[in-house]
């Protein structure tokens, strides 16, 4: 994947916000930065905020320009890096893993063999959210229910998918629907749906706003035999709970996690990826990130290379070689 350069013209429709005439002034050639897509997620998720964030710590402008650009989450992202369409995306490690090695999702589909990590940021805990009026209580109560499992392309609805059939249900077993989590909670507050499922870091905007202005939720626990067998048969998720008060009037519940990672394409420079990743783990980043969303904390060089279950870019290979994270 070129990295695409651009004239000022250019600069002028894409980078909004920016100071055009300081950026010309600082100019040293007729050519312009290089510009670095992250794909996200809806704006209600996480990965948004978090790319925001992320975009805003790591932009070293004239020279290198971060934005965060909203998606259809981890399914998307890495199909835009595929066809070159993005440079970059956050992606669930689970669906990451699958899309390298054409299995699970991408089964019979080509192998995402170019696909590399940057980083490894925080847990996303798996949220199965209920209006408190529906009295779901488990997952399996959930038959019969109007249920909004996201938009096709997300790695949401394959955990869902995933999680459901471990106890028991389908598609076939509920009144199903595909909105993203913001559309999802609307229609829950109205009450035109049940239940919705969301991947993400807690606290979420879209569950906090439906918790304090809806008539009450419940985050629906994931417990019992099936999630010890789910642990066994999927290593990628891991034991996760969303603590009491996380969402106004909740309980503490038990739940799943999958990693959240910073994903790129083999074809972009290691110049490139290993400045991106030495200003992502630098003190100026370090301090945007504990300001931040509450996820921010969470991201930790320490825990960079946690759950890799695809190759390192060589260019963040050589940084947390510098950094002692890797030998």
């Amino acid at each position: 994947m070129k990295m695409t350069e651009f004239t000022r013209r250019d600069l002028a429709g894409l980078a909004a916000g920016l100071s055009i005439a300081a950026m010309g002034a600082s100019r040293a050639s007729a050519q312009g930065p290089t510009f670095f897509r992250i794909g996200t997620g809806g704006t209600a998720g996480t990965y948004y905020p978090v790319g925001g964030m992320i975009a805003n710590a790591v932009s070293n402008p004239p020279n290198l320009i971060l934005t965060a650009q909203a998606s259809n989450g981890s399914v998307a992202n890495i199909n835009g890096i595929v066809s070159g369409q993005l440079e970059s995306g956050f992606t669930q490690a689970d669906v990451a893993a699958w899309a390298y090695t054409g299995t699970g999702l991408f089964e019979g589909k080509p192998k995402a063999e170019d696909l590399r990590l940057i980083a490894n940021l925080y847990p996303e805990s798996i949220h199965f959210v209920a209006a408190k009026s529906a009295n779901v209580k488990s997952v399996a109560d959930l038959k019969g229910k109007r249920v909004s499992l996201d938009e096709p392309g997300s790695g949401t609805l394959v955990d869902a998918r995933i999680i459901m059939k471990a106890f028991g249900l389908t598609e076939n077993d509920i009144k199903p629907e595909y909105v993203k989590p913001n559309q999802a909670a609307d229609k829950l507050r109205d009450g035109s749906l049940d239940a919705f499922v969301f991947v993400g870091g807690y606290p979420t905007s879209a569950i906090s706003e439906l918790a304090a202005t809806g008539g009450g939720i419940d985050i629906v626990p994931i417990t019992g035999p099936q999630v010890d067998a789910l642990l066994k048969q999927y290593p990628f998720f891991a034991a996760d709970e969303i603590p009491a008060g996380t969402y106004k009037g909740a309980d503490a519940a038990k739940t799943l996690a999958v990693g959240a990672q910073w994903v790129t394409s083999a074809k972009v420079s290691a110049d490139t990826v290993y400045a991106i990743t030495k200003a992502l783990w630098s003190d100026k980043a370090r301090a945007t990130l504990d300001a931040g969303h509450a996820k921010g904390k969470m991201i930790r060089k320490e825990t960079a290379l946690a759950g890799a279950g695809i190759p390192v870019h060589p260019g963040a290979e050589r940084f947390y070689k510098e950094a002692g994270v890797l030998k």
